[in-house]
Protein backbone atom coordinates (compact mmCIF):
# COMPACT_ATOMS: atom_id res chain seq x y z
CA UNK A 1 0.00 0.00 0.00
CA UNK A 2 0.90 3.23 -1.17
CA UNK A 3 2.07 6.03 2.05
CA UNK A 4 0.27 9.52 1.46
CA UNK A 5 3.64 10.75 0.42
CA UNK A 6 4.20 8.44 -2.16
CA UNK A 7 0.52 9.06 -3.36
CA UNK A 8 1.44 12.00 -3.18
CA UNK A 9 4.25 11.93 -5.52
CA UNK A 10 2.44 9.52 -8.36
CA UNK A 11 -0.11 12.43 -8.54
CA UNK A 12 1.98 14.85 -8.83
CA UNK A 13 4.02 12.82 -11.93
CA UNK A 14 0.66 12.07 -12.80
CA UNK A 15 -0.97 15.57 -13.16
CA UNK A 16 2.84 16.84 -14.43
CA UNK A 17 2.48 14.12 -17.52
CA UNK A 18 -1.12 15.26 -18.28
CA UNK A 19 -0.06 18.96 -18.14
CA UNK A 20 2.73 17.62 -20.75
CA UNK A 21 0.20 15.81 -23.16
CA UNK A 22 -2.08 19.11 -23.17
CA UNK A 23 0.60 21.21 -23.66
CA UNK A 24 1.84 19.40 -26.73
CA UNK A 25 -1.14 19.02 -28.13
CA UNK A 26 -1.40 18.69 -31.17
CA UNK A 27 1.61 16.18 -31.98
CA UNK A 28 -0.37 13.77 -34.49
CA UNK A 29 -3.02 14.49 -37.38
CA UNK A 30 -6.26 15.94 -36.98
CA UNK A 31 -9.24 14.87 -38.50
CA UNK A 32 -12.30 16.78 -39.17
CA UNK A 33 -15.49 14.99 -40.20
CA UNK A 34 -17.58 16.64 -42.58
CA UNK A 35 -21.20 14.95 -42.70
CA UNK A 36 -22.35 15.63 -45.74
CA UNK A 37 -21.14 14.32 -49.54
CA UNK A 38 -18.54 16.95 -51.24
CA UNK A 39 -20.13 19.96 -52.76
CA UNK A 40 -22.22 21.35 -50.43
CA UNK A 41 -21.43 24.57 -48.09
CA UNK A 42 -20.24 22.28 -45.33
CA UNK A 43 -17.86 20.59 -47.28
CA UNK A 44 -16.98 23.83 -49.50
CA UNK A 45 -15.84 25.65 -45.85
CA UNK A 46 -14.21 22.21 -44.20
CA UNK A 47 -12.33 22.76 -47.04
CA UNK A 48 -11.67 26.09 -47.11
CA UNK A 49 -10.97 25.89 -43.12
CA UNK A 50 -8.43 23.04 -43.70
CA UNK A 51 -5.12 24.40 -44.92
CA UNK A 52 -5.03 27.29 -42.44
CA UNK A 53 -5.91 25.10 -39.50
CA UNK A 54 -2.94 23.15 -40.49
CA UNK A 55 -1.03 26.23 -40.09
CA UNK A 56 -2.06 27.54 -37.30
CA UNK A 57 -1.62 23.90 -35.61
CA UNK A 58 1.10 23.29 -37.16
CA UNK A 59 0.02 19.57 -37.75
CA UNK A 60 -1.35 18.08 -40.83
CA UNK A 61 -5.43 18.46 -40.76
CA UNK A 62 -7.16 15.34 -42.76
CA UNK A 63 -11.04 16.26 -43.85
CA UNK A 64 -13.25 13.52 -44.17
CA UNK A 65 -16.58 13.35 -45.72
CA UNK A 66 -18.92 10.75 -43.77
CA UNK A 67 -23.10 11.86 -45.33
CA UNK A 68 -25.84 10.33 -44.23
CA UNK A 69 -29.06 10.93 -42.65
CA UNK A 70 -29.37 14.38 -42.98
CA UNK A 71 -26.01 14.75 -41.33
CA UNK A 72 -26.75 12.64 -38.60
CA UNK A 73 -23.84 9.79 -39.20
CA UNK A 74 -20.89 11.98 -39.58
CA UNK A 75 -22.25 13.50 -36.10
CA UNK A 76 -22.40 11.08 -34.01
CA UNK A 77 -19.11 9.76 -35.40
CA UNK A 78 -17.46 13.45 -33.48
CA UNK A 79 -20.35 12.46 -30.71
CA UNK A 80 -18.29 9.60 -29.84
CA UNK A 81 -14.52 9.77 -30.57
CA UNK A 82 -12.24 10.35 -27.84
CA UNK A 83 -12.51 13.77 -26.69
CA UNK A 84 -8.91 14.81 -27.06
CA UNK A 85 -8.72 17.16 -29.78
CA UNK A 86 -8.08 15.11 -32.98
CA UNK A 87 -11.78 14.88 -34.01
CA UNK A 88 -13.48 17.44 -34.68
CA UNK A 89 -16.83 18.43 -36.29
CA UNK A 90 -17.71 20.97 -39.40
CA UNK A 91 -21.47 21.54 -37.69
CA UNK A 92 -23.93 22.93 -38.91
CA UNK A 93 -28.16 23.56 -39.22
CA UNK A 94 -28.71 20.19 -40.23
CA UNK A 95 -27.08 17.83 -37.28
CA UNK A 96 -27.62 20.61 -34.85
CA UNK A 97 -30.61 22.47 -35.08
CA UNK A 98 -32.65 20.33 -37.23
CA UNK A 99 -32.50 16.75 -36.70
CA UNK A 100 -33.22 17.29 -33.22
CA UNK A 101 -36.66 18.29 -33.80
CA UNK A 102 -37.30 16.38 -36.93
CA UNK A 103 -35.65 12.86 -36.46
CA UNK A 104 -37.12 10.42 -33.74
CA UNK A 105 -34.23 8.54 -32.54
CA UNK A 106 -31.35 10.91 -33.15
CA UNK A 107 -27.96 9.21 -31.87
CA UNK A 108 -26.35 11.83 -30.41
CA UNK A 109 -27.63 14.88 -28.42
CA UNK A 110 -26.95 17.82 -29.73
CA UNK A 111 -26.46 20.19 -27.21
CA UNK A 112 -24.64 17.77 -24.74
CA UNK A 113 -22.32 15.86 -26.54
CA UNK A 114 -20.62 18.65 -28.45
CA UNK A 115 -18.74 21.47 -27.79
CA UNK A 116 -18.53 24.44 -30.08
CA UNK A 117 -15.61 26.21 -30.67
CA UNK A 118 -16.26 28.75 -33.34
CA UNK A 119 -18.66 29.58 -36.18
CA UNK A 120 -16.83 29.80 -39.47
CA UNK A 121 -19.65 31.56 -41.61
CA UNK A 122 -23.69 32.41 -42.14
CA UNK A 123 -25.30 31.90 -45.27
CA UNK A 124 -28.87 33.76 -45.23
CA UNK A 125 -32.01 32.43 -46.59
CA UNK A 126 -32.96 34.23 -49.79
CA UNK A 127 -36.57 34.14 -52.11
CA UNK A 128 -36.09 33.69 -55.63
CA UNK A 129 -38.19 34.08 -58.37
CA UNK A 130 -38.12 33.65 -61.89
CA UNK A 131 -35.92 36.17 -64.09
CA UNK A 132 -39.39 36.85 -65.72
CA UNK A 133 -41.47 36.81 -62.95
CA UNK A 134 -43.40 40.22 -62.53
CA UNK A 135 -43.08 39.79 -59.07
CA UNK A 136 -40.62 42.59 -57.36
CA UNK A 137 -41.13 42.62 -53.62
CA UNK A 138 -42.25 40.17 -50.84
CA UNK A 139 -45.75 42.31 -50.72
CA UNK A 140 -46.08 41.08 -54.98
CA UNK A 141 -45.39 37.62 -53.75
CA UNK A 142 -47.53 37.34 -50.93
CA UNK A 143 -50.84 38.88 -52.82
CA UNK A 144 -49.83 37.15 -56.17
CA UNK A 145 -49.43 34.22 -53.78
CA UNK A 146 -53.43 34.28 -52.04
CA UNK A 147 -54.85 35.03 -55.15
CA UNK A 148 -53.40 32.38 -57.03
CA UNK A 149 -55.63 28.66 -57.00
CA UNK A 150 -55.39 25.52 -55.37
CA UNK A 151 -52.63 25.25 -52.73
CA UNK A 152 -50.95 28.66 -53.98
CA UNK A 153 -47.50 29.25 -56.18
CA UNK A 154 -44.88 25.90 -55.73
CA UNK A 155 -41.61 26.79 -53.97
CA UNK A 156 -38.78 24.45 -53.86
CA UNK A 157 -36.72 24.26 -51.02
CA UNK A 158 -33.97 21.75 -50.21
CA UNK A 159 -35.83 19.10 -48.64
CA UNK A 160 -38.66 17.81 -46.07
CA UNK A 161 -37.88 19.63 -42.68
CA UNK A 162 -34.43 21.18 -43.91
CA UNK A 163 -33.16 24.49 -42.94
CA UNK A 164 -34.75 26.07 -45.81
CA UNK A 165 -37.96 24.12 -45.25
CA UNK A 166 -38.18 25.35 -41.40
CA UNK A 167 -37.54 29.45 -42.86
CA UNK A 168 -40.08 28.60 -45.35
CA UNK A 169 -42.69 27.81 -42.80
CA UNK A 170 -41.54 30.66 -40.84
CA UNK A 171 -42.38 33.03 -43.47
CA UNK A 172 -45.56 31.80 -44.38
CA UNK A 173 -47.00 32.17 -41.24
CA UNK A 174 -45.10 35.17 -41.12
CA UNK A 175 -46.81 36.70 -43.98
CA UNK A 176 -49.51 34.76 -44.93
CA UNK A 177 -48.46 33.57 -48.33
CA UNK A 178 -50.00 31.06 -49.78
CA UNK A 179 -47.06 29.02 -51.26
CA UNK A 180 -46.69 24.86 -51.83
CA UNK A 181 -43.94 23.33 -51.05
CA UNK A 182 -42.28 21.27 -52.83
CA UNK A 183 -39.45 19.56 -51.84
CA UNK A 184 -36.57 18.14 -53.46
CA UNK A 185 -33.22 16.45 -52.11
CA UNK A 186 -30.87 19.24 -51.50
CA UNK A 187 -30.64 22.80 -52.93
CA UNK A 188 -28.61 22.10 -55.73
CA UNK A 189 -31.49 19.55 -57.21
CA UNK A 190 -33.78 22.65 -57.39
CA UNK A 191 -32.11 24.25 -59.78
CA UNK A 192 -32.78 22.04 -63.12
CA UNK A 193 -36.44 22.62 -62.32
CA UNK A 194 -35.97 26.28 -61.71
CA UNK A 195 -34.25 26.97 -65.21
CA UNK A 196 -36.57 25.03 -66.74
CA UNK A 197 -39.37 26.99 -65.34
CA UNK A 198 -40.89 24.03 -63.78
CA UNK A 199 -40.54 25.65 -60.56
CA UNK A 200 -41.86 29.66 -59.84
CA UNK A 201 -39.55 30.13 -56.71
CA UNK A 202 -37.02 29.08 -54.48
CA UNK A 203 -36.67 29.59 -50.26
CA UNK A 204 -32.83 28.54 -50.60
CA UNK A 205 -29.49 29.68 -49.44
CA UNK A 206 -27.77 32.67 -50.59
CA UNK A 207 -25.04 30.74 -52.03
CA UNK A 208 -27.60 29.58 -54.51
CA UNK A 209 -29.53 32.34 -55.21
CA UNK A 210 -26.74 34.56 -55.86
CA UNK A 211 -25.52 33.10 -58.58
CA UNK A 212 -28.83 32.76 -60.30
CA UNK A 213 -29.23 36.11 -59.78
CA UNK A 214 -25.77 37.56 -60.96
CA UNK A 215 -26.79 35.00 -64.33
CA UNK A 216 -29.90 36.55 -65.11
CA UNK A 217 -31.57 33.34 -64.84
CA UNK A 218 -33.38 34.44 -61.88
CA UNK A 219 -34.04 37.03 -59.16
CA UNK A 220 -33.65 37.81 -55.75
CA UNK A 221 -36.72 39.46 -54.00
CA UNK A 222 -35.27 39.35 -50.25
CA UNK A 223 -33.08 37.93 -48.24
CA UNK A 224 -33.41 36.82 -44.60
CA UNK A 225 -30.80 38.47 -42.85
CA UNK A 226 -30.90 41.55 -40.06
CA UNK A 227 -28.60 43.53 -42.72
CA UNK A 228 -28.40 43.87 -46.40
CA UNK A 229 -25.65 41.93 -47.70
CA UNK A 230 -22.23 43.04 -49.19
CA UNK A 231 -22.70 40.33 -52.32
CA UNK A 232 -26.33 41.68 -53.18
CA UNK A 233 -26.14 45.60 -51.72
CA UNK A 234 -28.96 46.37 -53.86
CA UNK A 235 -31.67 43.91 -52.37
CA UNK A 236 -33.70 44.78 -49.56
CA UNK A 237 -34.07 42.88 -46.44
CA UNK A 238 -37.34 40.75 -45.53
CA UNK A 239 -37.47 43.30 -42.38
CA UNK A 240 -37.18 46.28 -44.81
CA UNK A 241 -39.97 44.83 -46.58
CA UNK A 242 -42.12 44.43 -44.01
CA UNK A 243 -41.79 41.23 -42.29
CA UNK A 244 -40.78 42.22 -38.83
CA UNK A 245 -37.41 40.81 -36.98
CA UNK A 246 -37.51 38.30 -40.27
CA UNK A 247 -33.81 36.00 -40.33
CA UNK A 248 -33.09 33.08 -41.20
CA UNK A 249 -30.29 31.20 -42.57
CA UNK A 250 -27.95 28.73 -42.46
CA UNK A 251 -24.36 28.35 -40.61
CA UNK A 252 -20.99 26.14 -40.56
CA UNK A 253 -18.38 26.32 -37.79
CA UNK A 254 -16.21 23.93 -36.06
CA UNK A 255 -17.17 21.86 -33.12
CA UNK A 256 -15.72 19.08 -30.87
CA UNK A 257 -16.71 16.26 -28.69
CA UNK A 258 -17.61 17.43 -25.15
CA UNK A 259 -15.19 16.92 -22.64
CA UNK A 260 -12.60 18.04 -25.08
CA UNK A 261 -9.72 19.19 -22.35
CA UNK A 262 -9.70 23.50 -21.78
CA UNK A 263 -6.59 23.65 -23.43
CA UNK A 264 -7.03 21.90 -26.17
CA UNK A 265 -10.25 24.40 -26.75
CA UNK A 266 -8.08 27.05 -26.28
CA UNK A 267 -6.06 26.36 -28.52
CA UNK A 268 -8.24 25.68 -31.77
CA UNK A 269 -10.25 28.33 -30.74
CA UNK A 270 -7.34 31.00 -30.96
CA UNK A 271 -6.90 29.36 -34.42
CA UNK A 272 -10.06 29.36 -35.75
CA UNK A 273 -10.23 33.59 -34.59
CA UNK A 274 -7.23 34.03 -36.59
CA UNK A 275 -8.88 32.66 -39.27
CA UNK A 276 -12.36 34.28 -39.52
CA UNK A 277 -10.68 37.46 -39.41
CA UNK A 278 -8.20 37.05 -41.96
CA UNK A 279 -9.12 39.32 -45.19
CA UNK A 280 -8.96 36.15 -47.98
CA UNK A 281 -11.22 34.64 -45.77
CA UNK A 282 -13.73 36.92 -45.48
CA UNK A 283 -13.34 37.38 -49.34
CA UNK A 284 -13.95 33.99 -49.71
CA UNK A 285 -16.78 33.98 -47.70
CA UNK A 286 -18.43 36.46 -49.62
CA UNK A 287 -17.74 34.92 -52.62
CA UNK A 288 -19.74 32.15 -51.46
CA UNK A 289 -23.31 34.44 -50.79
CA UNK A 290 -22.15 34.46 -46.88
CA UNK A 291 -20.53 36.57 -44.19
CA UNK A 292 -17.55 35.25 -42.24
CA UNK A 293 -18.33 35.00 -38.67
CA UNK A 294 -17.22 38.09 -36.37
CA UNK A 295 -17.46 39.40 -32.62
CA UNK A 296 -18.97 36.54 -30.11
CA UNK A 297 -19.97 34.61 -32.81
CA UNK A 298 -16.60 33.86 -33.27
CA UNK A 299 -16.36 32.15 -29.99
CA UNK A 300 -17.38 28.79 -28.20
CA UNK A 301 -19.62 30.64 -25.58
CA UNK A 302 -21.01 33.09 -28.84
CA UNK A 303 -21.53 30.40 -31.11
CA UNK A 304 -23.05 27.56 -28.24
CA UNK A 305 -25.56 30.84 -27.45
CA UNK A 306 -26.48 30.77 -31.47
CA UNK A 307 -26.98 27.09 -31.89
CA UNK A 308 -29.56 27.17 -28.69
CA UNK A 309 -31.59 30.02 -30.34
CA UNK A 310 -31.53 28.67 -33.84
CA UNK A 311 -32.42 25.15 -32.44
CA UNK A 312 -35.39 26.88 -30.88
CA UNK A 313 -36.16 28.78 -33.80
CA UNK A 314 -37.01 25.65 -35.43
CA UNK A 315 -39.12 24.20 -33.13
CA UNK A 316 -41.20 26.78 -33.41
CA UNK A 317 -40.93 26.67 -37.50
CA UNK A 318 -41.41 22.76 -36.68
CA UNK A 319 -44.78 23.11 -34.73
CA UNK A 320 -46.07 25.75 -36.94
CA UNK A 321 -45.85 23.24 -40.31
CA UNK A 322 -47.11 20.19 -38.11
CA UNK A 323 -43.57 18.54 -38.49
CA UNK A 324 -43.44 15.61 -36.53
CA UNK A 325 -40.30 13.68 -35.89
CA UNK A 326 -39.93 10.56 -37.69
Amino acid sequence: MLSRRQALAAATILAAGEARAQAAWPDRPIRVIVPFAAGGNADIIGRVLQPRLQEKLGQPVVVENRPGAGGSIGAEAVARARPDGYTLLIGSNGPLSVNPVVQARLPYDAPKDFAPIAMAMQVPHCLVVQANAPYRTVADVVAASRAAPGEGIGIGTAGVASATHLSLESFKAATGARLLHIPYRGAGATVPDFLAGNLPMLFTELSTGLQLHRDGEGRVVAIASAERQSALPDVPTMIEQGVPGFTAGSYVGLLAPAGTPPEVMRKLGTAMAAIVAEPDFRARMQALGGEAATGALATPEGFAAYIAGDLEKSRIAARAADIKPE
